[in-house]
């Protein structure tokens, strides 16, 4: 604690010293004294940390908790998943489970989610600057004439993943190389940076172009980008499920024709007039809320709330169905590691890696799917009976 103090040593150095679990309390007394805060709770923890500071998390002080609540069960028929789910949902937000489990009900009464994945691949863009419009050309015409070359060296940097395609973009004297790779049950990013590493720098080579960033906006990683809707990334997956007119009037206290309705004129035109991205209605809620049980990124929640829900009025009832264009999973690296996390994976019969390699990454995708298409049905069914704002203030605010 002196040489802290003195600065004989840093915050991030205790570690090298220390094994990581007195490293961790040692750090907290300090941050608890500097800033007279008492950081108890937050040091009291279930995880094993031996990893955890190695891989996901430097400076460690503790661990935050955040409630974990099931919904379901939630009947899937996809080609990965096919059977009944418990959720995992992380969330501190009142009503949102009652919400999502009271969809998975409507679901699995009505037989279950249809769910496929139609893409799956991760990108990175690297950018790159040209000497003038006519080198930029050039350098373009070089990268789509040498696929095959700059597939075998990117391949050459990982036993798992496969080079699916690259798409160039010009913007004045600026190259992008949007790269695709498949992953296995990886989410893929730090993956494909290493790969899209050795591709740039045969691209320096042979074109001349210099390159200037590995990551030029392009990819587009975890910010709100038009480019990732319409050619997806990570998993684009579609849920959808039939509900007969006595269903929605059972399970929402609604009609039909009031669901497509609040369905067009919220989720569609809503959305459009707002400029929206994504045109659902809450789609962001189940995917943070099980990214963070799950030990995925939360920061891909952008992408994956790029969802577009529809609802198609069909004889006898309606059809309710999810795209969400760029859903980022994985099951194995990052966050999938830590104990809880680890837990919540198990319980779904997706942790680890799958056979064939990719297969456990995709039955996630495809439950964390139908869990959207559960939370959207609940939500337009809340909308449309008017209970929206009694089931906030029932579970929202809680009883005193």
């Amino acid at each position: 604690m002196q040489r802290l103090k003195v600065g004989a040593i840093k915050l991030h150095s205790l570690e090298g010293e220390l094994p990581p679990d007195k490293a961790v309390t040692i750090r907290r007394l300090y941050i608890e004294e500097i800033t007279a805060t008492d950081l108890s709770k937050v040091g009291s923890y279930s995880i094993d940390i031996d990893r955890v500071v190695s891989r996901n998390c430097e400076n460690m002080i503790g661990a935050v908790q955040v409630p974990v609540g099931v919904a379901g069960p939630l009947k899937v028929c996809g080609e990965y998943a096919d059977d009944e789910y418990y959720l995992p949902l992380a969330t501190t937000e009142g009503a949102l489970i009652a919400s999502v489990n009271r969809g998975c009900r409507a679901i699995t009464k009505a037989g279950g989610a249809e769910v496929r994945i139609h893409r799956d691949g991760m990108t990175r863009a690297p950018v790159f600057a040209c000497k003038s419009v006519a080198h930029a050309l050039e350098t373009t015409r070089w990268v789509e004439a040498h696929l095959p070359e700059l597939k075998a060296v990117g391949e050459a940097t990982t036993s798992h993943g496969k080079m699916l395609g690259v798409t160039t973009y010009v913007a004045g004297t600026s190259v992008f190389i949007r790269i695709e790779f498949s992953t296995g049950d990886a989410m893929g990013m730090n993956m494909v940076t290493i790969a899209s590493e050795k591709i740039s720098q045969m691209i320096v080579e042979e074109t001349g172009a210099e390159l200037v960033a590995l990551s030029g906006n392009m990819c587009s990683d975890k910010k709100p980008a038009a480019i990732n809707v319409i050619m997806g990334r990570g998993k684009t997956v579609v849920a959808g499920v039939f509900l007969s007119d006595e269903e929605v009037r059972e399970m929402f206290k609604t009609d039909s024709e009031t669901l497509t309705s609040v369905n067009y004129r919220k989720n569609l035109v809503g959305s459009a007039r707002a400029g929206a991205l994504g045109f659902n209605a809450h789609a962001a809620n189940v995917i943070a809320a099980m990214f963070i049980a799950c030990g995925q990124d939360p920061a891909h929640v952008v992408e994956g709330s790029n969802a577009i829900t529809t609802v198609d009025r069909m004889e006898g009832g309606v059809y309710v169905s999810v795209t969400l264009p760029s859903l980022q999973v994985g099951t194995v690296g990052g966050g999938t590691g830590i104990d809880t996390q680890a837990e919540c994976l198990k319980m779904l019969g997706v942790a680890g890696g799958g056979e064939p390699a990719g297969a456990n990454a995709k039955k996630l995708a495809e439950i964390i799917a139908a869990g959207v298409l559960a939370g959207e049905l609940s939500l337009l069914g809340a909308l449309g009976a008017g209970h929206l704002a009694r089931a906030h203030k029932h579970l929202g605010r809680g009883q005193r």
